[in-house]
């Protein structure tokens, strides 16, 4: 347990396993990094919110850390030579599945989430679990059957450098990112679109897509199981693919290969500009989902809403400011929240809802959580928080897999339509994960360049003073408070002196920041 007997959270140590000798594998030179988890607290002036989005708020960190983090096999998990042991940990995807769990979307996004903050040397651990060395072309992502989510690490190496500063890191990285992007645009990229083909960003499951590629009488969940469903090019692929880019440009020109930065920048572009002139609608003002490849639709846009992509589109900027407005004003949200695919796709209903359709999966909440606040609405970010907590309080306090996006129930919804319901697996690290991104992300607006992390918060104007103390920064220690509300900034101090909302990534030792906020 990471809990105190006060109920307040306390320092953690990641521990090796008990009975596991330390020197099983000696820690490589070169690559120190702290070894335990930092668990800022988070303190909400009323008390009321305090006991839900507070409380949720240390349930999500115990889950991340006190549940998922575990002991990374070498034999499964160090095919890199690159986990450092000790501690030899990492954020498995959650606690309701076999093992060996070598997913890169899960291990990614976690990552991406919160891990890389809170604990520098886990973080790591967690992304290189998923990278293979190749016998003459060094390391790449894991090439398994599922490539469309590979490059969501190329984003997730990117921001960990970004938090820490870690040049050992960022060599391998580049390589790393460099190799699994070539091998994605050789392979799956569209030259008549201009974009990546494949399945949608969450949508491994065939529940997640209309007909076709869905087809009665193959019964299989796997998605790639059914005709053309390679050849999908998918709303949250895409952003993720320029967001990927984007991150390769940003490698490369801290190693000093500013060449190789603009032909990444350059192929960034061009993917944003086929983006929003091929999955656009301006009427309703908001983006399609995906684009048919060779099935009978071949070439025609599905107008579903997808979460994920919607998300993505603002964080990774690829819809500009209007579109931005106006895709979060036409946002359809379900009573419990944003669901993965909007509307029924018609083999499902409210009575039996797809897995991969209309169901809340807290992660893809998350991230459009972020992106509410990201995109300037207050107001939406706030449903985001709350919706959640009142999702997990209800399933006291553990963060599941999915929900039901009209009673909130625990649920994991149907996946053919012909098959039996779904469980909803508990201690899903994502979920979890999710959470603390919408507070450090969302609320604290903490934002990490290689130069310095700059803060923008969104403070609902019902919750009142909040503070978030011991956010770990490199060699620094920041304790933040916030005054006021809205998402404009009215004053900053920092250290007691006006100043400038931002951090240093040179700075050292413990500073206060105080924001006053404005609507």
């Amino acid at each position: 347990m990471f809990l105190s007997a006060n109920g307040t959270l306390a320092a953690a140590t990641v521990l090796l396993p008990q009975g596991r000798a330390a020197a099983a594998e000696p820690p490589r030179t070169g690559r120190a990094r702290r070894v335990e988890f930092s668990m800022p607290s988070l303190s909400f002036g009323d008390a009321g919110r305090q006991n839900s989005l507070g409380r949720l708020y240390e349930a999500a960190l115990t889950g991340l850390i006190g549940i998922n983090t575990v002991y990374a096999t070498p034999a499964v998990y160090d095919r890199a030579g690159l986990v450092d042991y000790p501690p030899g940990t990492f954020v498995r995807a959650g606690g309701g599945y076999p093992s060996p769990q070598r997913w890169t979307r899960d291990a990614a996004v976690n990552a991406w989430n919160a891990a890389s903050l809170l604990g520098p040397m886990v973080g790591a651990n967690t992304l290189w679990a998923v990278i293979d060395r190749q016998e003459h072309d060094g390391l790449i992502v894991q090439q398994d059957n599922q490539w469309w989510d590979q490059v969501v690490w190329v984003v997730a190496a990117w921001n960990h450098y970004a938090i820490t500063g870690d040049r050992d890191f960022l060599a391998d990285a580049y390589q790393a990112s460099a190799n699994t992007l070539a091998a994605r645009k050789a392979r799956n990229f569209n030259t008549d679109f201009g974009l990546f083909a494949g399945p949608s960003f969450m949508n491994d499951g065939i529940a997640g897509y209309p007909s076709p590629p869905w087809a009665d009488g193959i019964g299989s969940s796997f998605v790639l199981d059914y005709p053309h469903a390679d050849e999908l090019m998918c709303l949250s692929t895409n952003c993720l693919y320029y967001g990927a880019l984007t991150a390769l440009a940003g490698i490369a020109d801290q190693m000093g290969r500013s060449a190789e930065a603009g032909r990444h920048r350059s192929d960034a572009q061009a993917l944003r500009q086929a983006i929003n002139r091929h999955l656009w609608r301006e009427n309703p003002g908001s983006y399609g989902y995906l684009i048919h490849g060779g099935d009978s639709h071949a070439g025609e846009l599905d107008p579903s809403q997808e979460g994920a992509g919607l998300a993505f589109a603002v964080l990774f900027g690829v819809a500009d400011a209007r579109r931005t407005r106006l895709l979060l004003n036409n946002a359809h949200w379900q009573p419990r929240g944003i669901v993965n695919v909007w509307p029924h796709f018609p083999r499902f209903s409210d009575d039996r809802p797809g897995r991969h359709n209309v169901i809340v999966w807290p992660m893809v909440h998350s991230m459009f959580g972020h992106a509410a606040a990201a995109g300037g609405r207050t107001d939406l970010f706030e449903r985001a928080v709350t919706e959640l907590a009142s999702l997990v309080g209800a399933s006291d306090d553990n963060f599941y897999e999915l929900y039901n996006s009209l009673t909130g129930a625990v649920d994991g919804g149907w996946q053919t339509g012909n098959d039996s319901r779904w469980t909803s697996q508990p201690d899903q690290a994502w979920s979890a994960s999710g959470y603390l991104r919408m507070i450090y992300s969302g609320l604290f607006g903490l934002t990490f360049t290689p130069e310095q992390v700059s803060i923008s918060p969104t403070l609902p104007r019902s919750w009142g003073d909040v503070g978030l103390y011991g956010v770990p920064y490199r060699d620094a220690t920041l304790d933040i408070t916030l005054t006021g509300a809205g998402n404009r900034i009215r004053s900053c101090t920092v250290d007691g002196h006006p100043g400038r909302p931002t951090i240093p990534a040179t700075a050292t030792g413990h500073h206060t920041v105080h924001i006053a906020l404005k609507t």
